[in-house]
């Protein structure tokens, strides 16, 4: 066998590098140091006899080698990773590395407590799970599956309804006591109104839907944030009007914390695992998402408490339901996609 052919572990190491454009970041992404990724980047130039990227003191680019390099990189790892697959089928046990992203507050309270239970009933499987509080690119970015909640999704990639969700205008009893109930939708404009600040949404803009009638709303408020479980902590406190999700209020509607407003008017954000093309047949993913939709479709997520979700994860005690089909490209155009 060829001595100087490239080590797959090697290659690894050149896709983090190219796809962040940074040694460093690539080094924090798999654990390990920078000099470590140098030195690895460095014998795949070895074996190959190529320069793979030019660096700066500001910047790392990708050379003309590289790109010929990184698309064949990408290919032979998802072909070991196919190799891996379709041995563990056989077996009935997925293998692998799955990298999963999703948002920071569905992503801490559903899916990082699911994945634990996933782990625990598929050992072989390598986890891999990040949050962010912005849109991913999940092939361009190296991810396989991106939870996400918003029906706009790029027609290069697949995507799976996990579960069905809206969004809902409410306040808390203490607010709507001091500063009365709007009865449409233009009386918003009166009231303070508790805005995140989305990914890839307009600020201070609620576009709405009431039956086959939709509105667009300017709404405005002195406080505002990036993060969801914030916002609901101020609506909690009576700070003003906020619209969130079902999964996410539902328990707080219940108890009474929180009042619904215009239940007429409400937005539609179902959640949807997204995945690159490339991956349609990949069975980790299929395992991963078939999991994800059962924790999802529980009773301890939609719409009700999410307490004991981890329970339900571990135990994996829950029924199997009808599942939507995979839908490539899927996209309303009209709610966005932020979580």
């Amino acid at each position: 066998m060829n001595s100087s052919l490239p080590n797959i572990d090697d290659l690894e190491v050149f896709v983090h590098v190219a796809q962040r454009s940074s040694f460093v970041a690539a080094a924090q992404h798999l654990g390990v140091s920078p000099a470590y990724v140098t030195k690895r980047v460095r014998m795949l130039e070895t074996a190959l006899g190529a320069t793979l990227f030019h660096r700066t003191t500001r910047r790392v680019v990708v050379s003309e080698d590289g790109e010929r390099t990184y698309h064949w990189a990408q290919k032979v790892l998802d072909d070991v990773d196919h190799l891996v697959e379709e041995i563990g089928t056989k077996r009935k046990t997925p293998r692998g590395t799955i990298r999963v992203c999703s948002s920071f507050g569905f992503g801490r309270r559903v899916i990082g407590p699911a994945l634990s239970g996933l782990g625990a009933k598929y050992p072989g499987l390598q986890i891999r799970f990040e949050v962010f509080d912005r849109l991913v690119d999940v092939g361009a970015e190296g991810f396989d599956l991106d939870i996400r909640i918003g029906d706009e999704i790029s027609p290069h990639h697949i995507a799976k309804r996990l579960g069905s969700n809206h969004r809902v205008l409410c306040a808390s009893p203490k607010y709507v006591k001091k500063n009365g109930t709007p009865k449409t939708l233009a009386e918003l404009a009166n009231h303070d109104c508790l805005i995140i600040r989305e990914r890839d949404h307009p600020f201070g803009v609620w576009r709405l839907r009431a039956g086959s009638k939709e509105e667009a709303v300017k709404v405005r408020g002195s406080l505002s944030s990036n993060h969801g479980e914030i916002v609901v902590r101020w609506a909690v406190d009576g700070c003003g009007i906020t619209l969130r999700s079902m999964w996410d209020v539902g328990p707080l509607l219940k108890s009474g914390e929180l009042v619904q407003l215009l239940p007429e008017w409400t937005q539609e954000a179902n959640i949807w695992a997204v995945y690159p093309t490339r991956l349609e047949t990949s069975a980790k993913v299929r395992v991963c998402i078939d999991w994800l939709q059962d924790v999802i479709n529980s009773p301890d997520v939609l719409p009700g408490s999410v307490s004991s979700l981890s329970e339900v994860a571990q135990s994996g005690a829950v029924k199997r339901k009808r599942r939507a089909p995979a839908t490539p490209g899927v996209g309303t155009g009209a709610n966005g996609s932020p979580r």
